[in-house]
């Protein structure tokens, strides 16, 4: 009687055990446990810990709370200036509603990622190209927007997402190459062009400045041979203009004032020579004129043949010798 007793005793524990160990869950830090009792949701949600559960009257299904990662698949579209890209993304999002992530929608991940996918080809048919590479935070916000309207009532909340490579076509490619080439050429020559006027003003500067001084001329050629002997070049050319000859002879030799009043007289004599040597002499003007040649008398007319009768003269014989 006794051993009948033990032994019901060891069965009732050991059955009582088996019933704990299948009661007893334990829910991580991290996620939340949603009890359905008969099918029926619980109000009440299970939070991190050791919790028990009804064997088969209860189920618990635990939802992971933790941000998740879901990569978009590229998506193919045309966008609204009509180029064919190839966009993809990457999505964050997590649950903030346990209760409507298990009873609203079968799998909210799934549900997600095709939402993603739906408005992501939205957003490529309502954007330009530009928009796409340069203005990607305006489109990432419009994006969010659109997913996370319907996430709300499935629990998910969308933290943030991304537009993460824009694939061109290979003449797009080489279009946008050669127009970013043609306005950097531009930016080029108008840098160069600017250069060269401000480089232009500069010099008109010095010319002038050094013009008052005619020293600094020579010093800044020989400033200039010094730059170039210092290549350390066996030959040195250098090209030296012969009117800064003619300039350096005559700042040398300054003329004074009583020479300058001396030779003003001079000077305008000798224009006053020149002018009267141009101007043509009388007796030279009527040595030019041509002569008047006398008028030539008319020859006098024939005389009329008498009226009466003609007398016929005979020639004598020439004599013969």
């Amino acid at each position: 009687m006794v051993q009948e007793l033990v032994v019901a005793l060891v069965a009732a524990a050991s059955v009582g055990v088996v019933y704990v160990a299948a009661a007893a869950k334990i829910v991580k830090q991290y996620e939340r446990g949603v009890v359905l009792r008969l099918g029926r949701l619980r109000n009440d949600v299970r939070g991190p810990g050791f919790t028990m559960v009804l064997p088969g009257v209860e189920r618990l299904r635990k939802v992971n709370m933790q941000i998740v990662t879901m990569p978009v698949p590229a998506q193919d579209g045309i966008t609204r200036d009509n180029v064919t890209v190839r966009v993809d993304a990457v999505i964050y999002f997590k649950v903030v509603d346990a209760a409507s992530a298990v009873v609203e929608v079968e799998d909210y991940r799934f549900a997600v990622c095709q939402m993603a996918q739906t408005s992501l080809r939205s957003i490529i048919g309502k954007s330009d190209l530009d928009d796409l590479l340069s203005n990607r935070e305006k489109l990432n916000q419009g994006l969010e927007l659109m997913i996370d309207s319907p996430a709300v009532g499935w629990g998910v909340q969308i933290d943030r997402v991304e537009i993460k490579d824009v694939s061109l076509p290979e003449t797009m490619k080489r279009s946008m190459a050669r127009q970013a080439e043609a306005d950097r050429e531009r930016r080029a020559r108008v840098i160069n062009a600017d250069a060269e006027l401000q480089a232009s003003k500069k010099l008109a500067e010095a010319a002038k400045q050094m013009s008052s001084q005619p020293a600094a001329l020579q010093l800044r050629l020989l400033q200039t041979v010094v730059a170039v002997a210092a290549e350390k070049n066996s030959t040195l050319v250098l090209p030296f203009p012969v009117e800064l000859l003619r300039f350096l002879e005559r700042a040398q030799q300054p003329v004074s004032t009583e020479q300058q009043a001396q030779l003003q007289p001079q000077s305008q004599q000798q224009q006053l020579q020149q002018e009267q040597s141009l101007q043509p002499q009388p007796e030279q003007q009527k040595s030019q004129q041509p002569q008047q040649q006398p008028p030539v008398a008319p020859a006098p007319a024939p005389a009329p043949a008498p009226s009466g009768p003609a007398r016929v003269t005979r020639s004598k014989p020439l004599a013969r010798h």
